[in-house]
């Protein structure tokens, strides 16, 4: 039976005895080995009940098992909803009863704590630690790998991604088969992957960069990967002669160009260097291919879309910017009250539109409509400016967005909890640069009248509700926010005053 998404991905690698995962402890994972254990998911999900178009929320380490539960419930029909695991039982339960999930897997060092959260969501709970074991595991061993792949259209859904709202509300990006294949096919082609190519992946797979681009692209090209748990810069050096290719978010730039041992020597070999999900500083492009000879590539995605433009494989890859439209992905700037778009050299919001564009925000028929137009545009609330060659530069993220390490955090969720804090008055929360981390997010406080603030009780209160790369990292306190004729708070002062919190 049809399932665009698994016979393009997974299905063609059954049986095969190429390499597909090389692990640090020097194994190596053939492609038909991870196929059969994802069949054996597959089956483990279908004797639960589970049926197509379910939802399986997972909140697990990264590990060829973990992978594996995506694959398996792509052949099983299922919605695949990946969580951080820095996310606390509090931030879980509201993703799993807002899905609907019919089944939580998480850590066996949180099953107490997640046990509550299945409970209340009306959800089953298995395990799985970062080795791969636990009662997900135990259930698959019994089942045989031979699975009936469930039947499935380009416009099924496939995965349910969330991203946090400006509202505090987080919202559910509804990514199609289509969505997910036809990206993977774009940027197999533009970057030039084939089966010879090994790619050194250390990026989170609860992320669309490491999930649905690194992945997907390396099994539809057949090529390998190098599957590392975390970024380690010292593994990267190590594993790097393996590989040809590297995808990252800045800081694994930053922190490889910190090492003496990553010279040009090491990197001769390499194909391609591709960064994403954060801005590259150029200062970071210069170093990089001072040291090395390479140029990065730089791209520009999102949640909702997986990957809208790219600096070319052959030709300039321009520092500052994202690149140009990828093949059959449309871009215009508007201006962000009429929606006219914008001639060249003029800044004003960025809108897409492609085969990549997602279905809509899960049960939000209001926030979909606002932001997709119904020509199919999506509004992406980032600002930007093309240039006359089509060359597009992100110069600003509307929605307050602080991006840190590669990771999404909207203020106002965090603005939500300070302001519930004992003698907290109200607050604003900004991202300042950070040498590591590209940017970083700042509490600045507000204290009601005669009112001490305890800072260290503050940042344990918001640890228990916010993941840690959530949590601000300083936090100051201040007489008044500074607030412009209409009363909406100017962070772009607060910004330009805290521009050196890091620093000093």
């Amino acid at each position: 039976m049809p399932n665009p998404l698994y016979d393009a991905l997974f299905a063609r690698h059954a049986a095969q005895d190429t390499p597909f995962l090389h692990l640090p402890d020097g194994r190596t994972i053939t492609h038909g080995q991870f196929i059969d254990t994802a069949s054996r998911y597959a089956n483990a999900f279908t004797s639960k009940g589970l049926v197509p178009g379910d939802r399986v929320a997972v909140q697990v380490g990264k590990s060829p098992d973990a992978l594996a539960l995506y694959a398996a419930c792509v052949q099983a029909g299922l919605v695949f909803l990946p969580l951080n695991p820095a996310y606390t039982p509090t931030e879980v339960e509201y993703f799993v009863s807002d899905a609907g999930a019919r089944l939580l897997i998480c850590d066996p060092a949180c099953v107490n704590d997640f046990a509550v959260v299945a409970a209340n969501s009306g959800a089953e709970l298995e395990t799985m630690d970062i080795t791969g074991r636990g009662t997900m595991r135990d259930l698959a061993a019994g089942h045989g790998h031979a699975f009936t792949t469930a039947e499935r259209t380009k416009d099924d859904l496939a995965a349910l991604l969330y991203t946090s709202g400006t509202t505090g509300r987080s919202k559910g990006a509804m990514l199609s088969q289509k969505n997910l294949l036809s990206n993977a096919e774009t940027l197999t082609k533009a970057w030039q992957f084939t089966k010879t190519d090994v790619l050194l992946h250390a990026l989170p797979i609860f992320h669309t960069h490491g999930l649905f681009v690194a992945t997907n692209i390396m099994l539809l090209s057949g090529g390998a990967m190098v599957f590392l748990p975390k970024l380690d810069a010292d593994q990267l050096i190590r594993f790097m002669p393996r590989a040809t290719a590297l995808m990252g978010v800045p800081t694994f730039y930053t922190r490889l160009l910190a090492h003496d041992d990553f010279t040009a020597c090491l990197t001769a070999h390499m194909r391609l260097f591709i960064s994403g999900s954060a801005p590259l500083l150029a200062d970071t492009h210069t170093q990089f291919e001072a040291r090395t000879g390479h140029r990065i590539l730089e791209r520009y995605g999102m949640t909702e879309t997986n990957m809208n433009t790219s600096n070319p494989y052959d030709g300039s890859r321009r520092a500052g910017t994202v690149g140009m439209p990828l093949p059959g992905i449309e871009i215009k700037v508007c201006d962000p009250e009429t929606g006219k778009t914008l001639p060249h050299g003029d800044i004003g919001v960025v809108e897409v539109r492609g085969p990549n564009v997602f279905q809509g925000y899960w049960r939000m028929p209001e926030k979909t409509a606002s932001e997709l137009r119904a020509d199919g545009f999506f509004i992406t609330g980032d600002l930007g400016v093309m240039d006359d060659q089509g060359y597009l530069s992100i110069v600003g993220r509307g929605k307050d967005l602080i991006i840190s390490g590669g990771y999404n955090i909207y203020p106002k969720e965090i603005e939500l909890l300070l302001d519930d804090q004992p003698g907290v008055m109200e607050s604003a929360v900004i991202g300042a640069p950070h040498a590591d981390l590209g940017e970083a997010p700042v509490g600045v406080l507000v204290a009601e009248r005669d009112a001490t603030l305890d800072l260290e009780a503050i940042k344990t209160a918001l640890a228990v509700s916010l993941a840690r790369f959530k949590c601000p990292r300083d936090l100051v306190i201040i007489d008044e926010l500074p607030r412009n004729a209409m009363g909406k708070v100017q962070k772009n002062l607060l910004r330009e005053q805290y521009a050196d919190v890091f620093t000093c």
